[in-house]
């Protein structure tokens, strides 16, 4: 039974798995530049992101694991529930996450500046004429990825020999749980000191990008303008430009016609026409973009779905909307928890030894957790819902240094260097919101999830205590320090390395403690903002968001949002008939 039910657990993982493929697949084809596309980049962006992705989605899994080695109803463990059948599903779990966090570390630290350096090297002209060889590129990206190999060195070996929690004086050290802790080698404490220096520098760009998008997602989904067939506007633009170029010709044969040219009124309309034309080449190309052509066809199958589900998107905003204010109060709630009632406040990264304030997310998702996988479908749309966060804020503010924009994210406009550079950050992101959701948004359910303990006295050590008769369940928490608990309570892999993180270098989790609250500053600020104003933070975007306004124009017969979004499905416009005599601003109306 045992090995059924860890099987199903990880078929479960593996489903999820793929289905993070092919959401890492869709992100990088909507964003990546079609004119600029290069394969290497996208299989390397692919792969992080879901490396990243499938490290977040592991810790349900490491919940079901080792609450499946307890009844919570009886308060003690399973009778297959051995100490080497417990620490042999620990063992293997920490394999797992030891490899997730080492690749992701080897990836944003070596493969994506490799991959950036690969790309920049390529010169067409030159291998064209054959002067430059692969050999050639490849060494003037290694020459310039070494000096990220010697940082992952000194990371390493820094980690290796930094001396750790030298206080440990304070009575919080005596727990069992803080004893286990402490007890590592140098080799794991080099690849805790190498991931919370990474965690700590991803949250100082969670504060600023997920916090804004997290604010600004929800509300886009509501004060987005009605979506347009992209159909219709290729028809009706195609007829615009042939009568606008009708009426150039028409006026050019009469100034061909006559010795002294066109009068000041047919040149100020010629003008006109001319600029006329442009805009409607423009909105032509636009429109031909929006439906996808010369697109890959993940992008077309991704629009379709798109469409299909466009008429929710406003019911979907109101919901997402909703999560953020429970996610944001949570992590209030919690902060001011561990503020307060910390065993150890700053020695220990503010370490919570019990929940003192019950907040929404973390009751959510230890009650589901009960019935597995329904915690995982909550914890999976909880992380994509901070990852695309993460993405808009990404989008809204670009990736700058100081004041100074380096690269823009736009959704079909992303250049392959913005690629890997916008890869990097999430990467270092998706750290800070490992930290974020275990520590704050929902730390008991992180720990030990559904595990109870039944909190009797026991005749010998090596006891399971017994409640069937009388019930005084206790909840699992790391300050439980009797025998009972002991021998009952597993806290999760993904928990533990955390708090070793934080334990051994208080620094680091001080940092991420606080910049916890300066994330919900900013979330508050940019939300209220966004309730009465959709930031846009760049003009090129302004421009974009005017004309998406005049093909509303444009078509403005075809407000319907239900007929706009048919036609988008079947990719067909609808047959307005012969009658097409209308100019560029107006559509047929019969």
């Amino acid at each position: 039974m045992a090995l059924i039910q860890s099987t199903l657990i990880w078929v479960v993982y593996a489903v999820v798995i793929a289905l993070v493929v092919a959401v890492a697949s869709i992100f990088v084809f909507l964003y990546q530049s079609p004119r600029e596309r290069s394969a290497t980049v996208s299989i390397v962006c692919i792969f992080t992101l879901t490396s990243l992705l499938a490290t977040l989605l592991l810790l349900p899994v490491d919940i079901a694991l080792v609450s499946s080695t307890t009844s919570s109803k009886l308060g003690r463990r399973k009778d297959w529930a051995t100490d080497a059948s417990v620490a042999n599903i620990v063992y293997t779990i920490k394999i797992v996450y030891y490899a997730l966090y080492s690749l992701d570390a080897v990836l944003c630290l070596l493969v994506v500046p490799f991959t950036y350096f690969w790309y920049e090297e390529y010169d067409e002209v030159a291998a064209e004429e054959g002067t430059q060889t692969i050999a050639s590129r490849f060494l003037g990206a290694l020459k310039y990825t070494l000096a990220f190999v010697a940082l992952v060195v000194i990371v390493f070996l820094v980690g290796f020999f930094v001396p750790v929690a030298r206080d440990r004086n304070g009575a919080h050290y005596g727990l069992d749980y803080f004893r286990r802790i402490l007890e590592e080698n140098h080799g794991e404490r080099a690849l805790t000191f190498a991931i919370g220096l990474l965690i700590t520098v991803g949250t100082l760009i969670y504060v600023l990008y997920t916090a804004a998008g997290f604010a600004l997602l929800p509300v886009a989904f509501i004060k987005s303008a009605p979506a347009i067939s992209a159909p219709t506007l290729t028809a009706n633009t195609a007829s615009a430009l042939e009568q606008n170029r009708e009426r150039q010709r028409q006026l050019e044969g009469r100034s061909a016609g006559s010795s002294e040219g066109l009068n000041s009124k047919d040149r100020r309309e010629l003008d006109a026409l001319v600029r006329e034309e442009r805009t409607l080449v423009r909105r032509e190309r636009l429109a031909a973009e929006a439906r996808g052509e010369h697109s890959h066809w993940l992008v077309k199958t991704w629009m379709k779905i798109e469409a299909v589900f466009r008429p929710l998107k406003l019911l979907g905003g109101f919901v997402l909307m909703i999560v953020a204010i429970a996610v944001w109060v949570s992590m209030l709630l919690t902060g001011i928890d561990k503020a307060k009632n910390s065993v150890c406040k700053s020695h220990c990264g503010y370490i919570l030894g019990h929940v003192n304030i019950v907040n929404p997310m973390n009751w959510i998702l230890v009650k589901s957790s009960k019935i597995f996988p329904i915690d995982y479908v909550i914890f999976l749309i909880l992380i994509l819902f901070f990852f695309f966060s993460s993405v808009v804020g990404m989008a809204s503010i670009g990736i700058r240094f100081l004041w100074l924009r380096l690269f823009q994210i736009r959704n079909g406009h992303t250049s392959p260097q913005a690629m890997l550079m916008g890869t990097v950050m999430l990467t270092l992101v998706a750290l800070a919101i490992n930290y974020a959701v275990a520590m704050l948004v929902a730390p008991q359910y992180s720990h030990f999830g559904p595990q109870t303990y039944c909190d009797k006295p026991l005749r010998h050590p090596t006891d399971q205590p017994d409640c069937s008769e009388h019930r005084k369940l206790r909840p699992c928490s790391e300050r439980a320090d009797s025998q009972a608990a002991r021998n009952v309570c597993t806290a999760s892999v993904g928990s533990t390395f955390l708090d070793t993180i934080t334990v051994n270098f208080s620094f680091f989790g001080a940092v991420d403690f606080w910049a916890q609250f300066v994330f919900l500053a900013v979330y508050l600020i940019v939300f209220v903002v966004s309730l009465f104003r959709v930031p846009k933070l760049d003009q090129y975007e302004t421009d974009a968001d005017a004309e998406e306004e005049e093909e509303e124009g444009l078509l403005a017969s075809t407000g319907r949002r239900f007929g706009a979004t048919w036609q988008d499905i079947t990719g067909r416009a609808k047959d307005y008939g012969s009658s097409n005599g209308r100019g560029a601003g107006h559509g047929n109306t019969e």
